[in-house]
């Protein structure tokens, strides 16, 4: 099916490079849009074309700072009132998704809020990646499109050869993940069973399943300040593993996180560039979801299924 409106694909500047990286996989530049901030901070946004009954795609990842969620709201706002048929969020990282329930009195459901806050703002459409919890997908009252890294990861770790391999679910949250990849990769599965004292502090307390002598690979949806992670490597290690992978699609790394990973018995880190690296580093090794998210992007536009890329 061919949509009579063009497309035209414009980026915020929370990820510059994988912007310019979907729309070159797309096959298009992006499209001219100012954003400055004025001496106070204030964000300014201009079309620099028109996009008038245009079908846009607006790429911008929600990591911290908040600016990146309020950019995304203008970006919105003003193809909005500049009256474009179609506006499609393309949110690699959609920031906030850990707050996705009340799991103790007085505290917000952040990912709901953000979800009202962005329908409020005119957007038709989400496009995003590996969302912390998937019920956030039913937050929104427009039509969500859900990726997943698995589809990246699955085919880079086949490659790769691994003998003997268990796949390890650093949290009881993650076991569904880890049981798919465990599943496509033909391995078995451990799980991490801890206990998180505070906030951003993970103790890690049994290992269920065998890992001594076999090589073991970590899989988690984001890694922040990596305490999680890194636990889980050095007691997987101190169990007998070998090599020690992990992969995980957003890397927040925030804190401690990189000198923890550099420190840690972890072999190798696979993350995504949905958000950017603050820094390089040995251990770490970064994949692209440009593909996918353009091949996303075509289907949405040409209204086709975009369910044969919804690999859990």
């Amino acid at each position: 099916m061919t949509n009579n409106h063009p497309i035209s694909i414009f980026s915020g500047r929370s990820n510059p490079a994988l912007a310019r990286s979907i729309a070159r996989a797309y096959g298009q530049e992006l499209g001219s849009v100012e954003i400055k901030n004025f001496s106070d901070g204030e964000i300014y946004v201009h079309y620099e074309e028109s996009i008038r009954g245009r079908d846009v795609f607006l790429i911008q990842s929600t990591q911290p700072h908040g600016d990146n969620w309020l950019e995304l709201f203008l970006l919105i706002d003003a193809a909005k009132r500049a009256s474009a048929g179609r506006i499609t969020a393309v949110m690699p990282y959609f920031g906030y998704a850990r707050q996705e329930r009340k799991d103790q009195p007085r505290v917000s459901i952040a990912a709901k809020l953000m979800a009202n806050i962005l329908t409020t703002s005119g957007v038709d459409r989400v496009l995003t990646m590996d969302l912390h919890a998937s019920q956030i997908q039913g937050f929104f009252d427009v039509p969500v499109d859900h990726l997943y890294g698995s589809a990246i990861f699955t085919d880079y770790f086949k490659k790769q050869n691994l003998d003997n391999l268990v796949v390890v679910a650093p949290d009881v949250g993650s076991v569904k993940m880890a049981r798919s990849y465990a599943k496509r990769l033909g391995a078995e599965l451990a799980i991490i069973d801890k206990r998180r004292p505070t906030q951003n502090v993970a103790e890690v307390m049994n290992i269920i399943g065998e890992v001594e002598g076999r090589n073991v690979l970590i899989i988690d949806d984001m890694i922040d300040t990596a305490g999680t992670l890194t636990n889980a490597a050095n007691a997987l290690k101190e169990a007998g593993a070998l090599k020690i992978l992990a992969a995980g699609t957003h890397p927040l790394l925030s804190g401690p996180a990189y000198d923890r990973i550099e420190n840690s018995a972890l072999t190798s880190l696979l993350v995504t560039d949905t958000i950017p690296l603050a820094r390089s580093s040995e251990k770490i090794k970064v994949v692209s979801v440009a593909e996918i998210f353009a091949d996303a992007i075509r289907r949405i536009y040409t209204d086709e299924s975009v369910s044969t890329l919804f690999l859990s």
